[in-house]
């Protein structure tokens, strides 16, 4: 199965703050890993993967179609920019 994928950055001082806070949050009803440099969340429509650099956060998504890839960026960002709300960070994704 082939997946479409689409990948985000975001600077920020404290990305291994970030993939606790989501990963924590989707632990609570779908199956989630992570540590303080990568999270792996798996979603029932795809997966998003999360990595921590030293200037910011990587995160990138994969589906099987369109639609989903689409319905994750924004499930996604949407919990993502409420986490980071203190620093005004946003979601730019980009196809790949």
């Amino acid at each position: 199965m082939s997946h479409l994928q689409s990948h985000a950055f975001v600077a920020t001082a404290t990305p291994g703050r970030y993939i606790g806070r989501l990963c924590k949050h989707f632990a609570h009803k779908i199956p989630v890993s992570f540590d303080e440099h990568q999270g792996r969340i798996e979603f029932a429509f795809g997966l998003a993967l999360l990595q921590a650099l030293e200037t910011g956060l990587t995160l990138s998504v994969q589906a099987a179609t369109d639609e989903d890839r689409q319905k994750l960026e924004q499930v996604v960002a949407s919990h993502f920019e409420r986490f980071a709300w203190q620093e005004a960070l946003s979601l730019d994704w980009q196809p790949s």
